[in-house]
């Protein structure tokens, strides 16, 4: 929309990682280095991890134009494989041609193994490079050990790069893969930008989209600005440059201010410093409120037991509020706001009655999975936020940040409806409104809620049961991308794709559909 106003070929702000927008910062160049040293040294293992938006990917793109002609590299960008899916990925990226007839793990070894003895014959490298590596299950961790055998008596075939979030570094740590940890030789943590990077890192991406010679400034006040909510995160940084932009387009202005940098904060959702704090204050207030939890859960099972009126009167609206609800549209923010929204962070209370009023709307599409009258239960687990997209029905997360309110407090986000982008919240005044992925992977604090309406008798299903239920749970992991046939046969496939989503949801990992399971393919099924 503002590239042309701004004289730019393309959008400077993106937030998709291009190699060529990569700003060497001290600590960006210092992680190069440990890549190009660790690969060309032969080391071995090599571990980068970061926090979310600080450029790892970017950095591992950039890396393939610092390798010489004679490296071959394997990229790896989808972590969520098998030990087998992933030996086979790797195959192909490397371009080996394992024939029709190659089905087992021994047999993508070998052809690998060949693979790297001609390759180091004629005198070339090998990189094996696994990005979001703490996605990788302890056993495709363990596969990649194994991989590191491949070797001379002097020289390692293949040179390993781990990329992953900081929580890889713990994953390692773990006594599980202790062998692992101890052969990784090169380490290197990537750290945000310093506030002396932060207008480098702009003028180099204004400089990039060809921006250079325009008449677009920034002024002090908005660099400052910028460093105080993004605290040098390169991701944070875009997000908010992209909306000042657009903010200075709508008004006609060619200087990015301060207010405007502000004025971006708040659309995204942010507050002065909110974007750069940890979640670390809302997990202390967890295991306070998670007493109270169990307490309203138990009452408000007992209350669902008939469904009495009264009932529905607490936690639904009333008809003229419901009639005025379904006019409404989704609410985006404009370029420069006319007034301050409601605030999308709800307290324990308001979010909470608003969960069971956005249940007790579904209820009548859900009739016919649900047994009236039936008890409900709010069930709560720990969630990363790149599963959001898992969940079909409305949820409440914990915010890790809680901007303008009590820091005492507990305060949630109530989300009634995950997109790919984003997802739909209800705000305080009760309107919905439209968040970005960043926004909420920002403002996650691991912590969801949903209500489940809990069966008489305990569901538990295993391997050999043949019943609609198997079926059904068949095709709620089909619509979610996990890879079964729809059998009605509770057969292995079923078992290790349940398995994976138990994984994936930090549930108990035994292949069987206990209550808690369900409950999860319950809310996954939209």
């Amino acid at each position: 929309m503002y590239t042309a106003y701004f004289d730019f070929k393309e959008n400077p702000f993106n937030l998709t990682p291009d190699p060529k927008y990569l700003f060497l910062s001290t600590y960006h160049k210092e992680a190069l280095e440990h890549l190009l040293y660790g690969i060309n040294e032969r080391k071995g293992f090599i571990a980068i991890t970061g926090g979310i938006g600080t450029g790892k990917t970017t950095l591992c793109r950039a890396l393939l134009s610092h390798l010489d002609v004679s490296t071959r590299t394997a990229l790896i960008f989808n972590a969520f494989l098998s030990e087998v899916e992933l030996l086979k990925t790797i195959n192909r990226e490397f371009g080996i041609n394992t024939g029709p007839g190659i089905a087992s793990r021994n047999d993508y070894i070998d052809a690998l193994n060949r693979f790297l003895l001609k390759n180091f014959s004629q005198g070339g490298n090998a990189v094996l490079l696994i990005d979001e590596a703490q996605n990788l299950s302890q056993a495709a961790l363990e596969q990649v050990r194994m991989l590191s055998n491949l070797e001379t008596e002097k020289e390692k075939l293949l040179q390993i790069v781990l990329v992953g979030q900081l929580e890889l570094s713990s994953l390692l740590a773990s006594p599980a893969l202790r062998q692992l940890n101890e052969r990784i030789t090169v380490r290197y943590e990537l750290k945000s930008l310093d506030s002396k990077d932060i207008q480098g890192y702009v003028a180099h991406r204004l400089s990039v989209a060809g921006g250079g010679g325009s008449s677009l400034k920034f002024s002090e006040g908005a660099f400052k600005k910028l460093y105080g909510f993004s605290r040098g995160n390169p991701r944070r940084i875009n997000a908010l440059c992209d909306r000042a932009l657009l903010i200075a387009y709508a008004k006609g202005k060619h200087t990015i201010s301060k207010s405007m940098i502000g004025n971006a904060a708040k659309e995204l959702g942010g507050d002065a410093g909110v974007l750069s704090k940890s979640g670390r204050r809302a997990w202390k207030n967890v295991v306070g409120f998670s007493l109270l939890l169990v307490i309203l859960a138990a009452l408000l099972g007992m209350a669902a037991l008939t469904y009495k009126p009264y009932f529905l009167g607490v936690f639904s609206p009333g008809p003229k509020v419901a009639d005025k609800r379904k006019a409404l549209k989704t609410s985006i923010p404009s370029a420069v706001p006319v007034k301050k929204e409601a605030s999308v962070f709800l307290d324990e209370r308001s979010s909470l009655a608003g969960l069971f009023t956005l249940f007790n709307k579904g209820i009548n599409a859900e009739r016919e999975n649900i047994e009236a009258p039936t008890p409900l239960s709010l069930v709560s687990f720990r969630v990363r936020p790149e599963f959001y997209v898992l969940f079909g029905k409305p949820f409440r997360v914990l915010a890790s940040v809680s901007p303008g309110s009590d820091p005492k407090g507990s305060h949630y986000l109530l989300i009634q409806k995950t997109m790919p982008g984003g997802a739909l919240v209800i705000d305080a005044n009760g309107k919905n409104r439209e968040v970005s992925r960043e926004f909420l992977f920002c403002h996650w604090g691991q912590l969801v809620s949903f209500v489940y309406p809990v069966e008489k008798k305990a569901v538990r299903l295993t391997r050999g049961m043949r019943t609609l239920k198997v079926t059904r749970v068949q095709r709620i992991l089909v619509h979610r991308g996990y890879l079964l046939e729809e059998t009605g046969v509770y057969d292995e496939p079923t078992r290790q794709a349940v398995m994976k989503l138990q994984q994936d949801l930090g549930l108990k990992c035994d292949g069987i559909v206990g209550p808690r399971t369900m409950s999860v393919l319950f809310q996954m099924a939209g």
